[in-house]
């Protein structure tokens, strides 16, 4: 309540300072242990060999009352790359597919945003791997919003895309491999 005798300056301060309050966007963690990422290539065009890529890290920003304000700033540790075969763990960090040692993330930045469903997004953003950063544009499905164990707010977001690993110079066994990769990256942040 409004005490009657507030001055009008008073009252401009404190109507301003609830706005920017209320206007302002969330910023939520990535929670490395609750989000991963996942892909899928093709092998001598008969089967699918899976990967897990877990623990990302970085930020996103979230405001479920102006879509403008969303965005994302990842990264993905490839010293995490597990397929569930240590050969070829090993050989897909080296120098001749991820080269990990120089590059040793997959980092994605949004550029722009748009709205296009009630839980859906096009989002646009560069993805830097292996030493080549390009512009991409991806559906951003919206998958929820609660309370943790410990009372913190948590929001969730996931992606499926498909990039060419041929733009991204990793070129090697284009027999054997295919150069389209699928991948579905789940994000779970708490916001801070």
């Amino acid at each position: 309540m409004i005490p009657t005798r507030m001055s009008l300056p008073a009252l401009l301060l404190t109507f301003t300072l609830f706005s920017t309050q209320s206007a302002r966007a969330d910023a939520y963690m990535v929670d490395p242990i609750h989000s991963t990422g996942v892909f899928r290539i093709h092998h001598f065009n008969a089967g699918y060999i899976w990967g897990l890529i877990a623990g990302p890290t970085g930020e996103f920003v979230y405001d479920p009352a102006d879509p403008s304000k969303l965005s994302f700033n990842v990264s993905v540790p490839l010293a995490n790359l597990d397929t569930h075969n240590e050969r070829r763990d090993n050989d897909l960090r080296g120098p001749d597919w991820f080269n990990a040692k120089q590059f040793p993330t997959i980092d994605f930045k949004s550029t722009s945003v748009k709205k296009t469903g009630d839980t859906s997004y096009e989002v646009t953003g560069d993805l830097s791997l292996h030493g080549v950063t390009k512009s991409i544009t991806l559906t951003m499905e919206m998958t929820g919003t609660g309370k943790g164990m410990m009372g913190e707010t948590r929001a969730g977001f996931e992606s499926t895309f498909t990039i060419k690993r041929a733009d991204f110079d990793m070129k090697a066994m284009p027999k054997g491999v295919g150069d389209d990769v699928t991948i579905t990256v789940a994000l779970e942040g708490v916001r801070h």
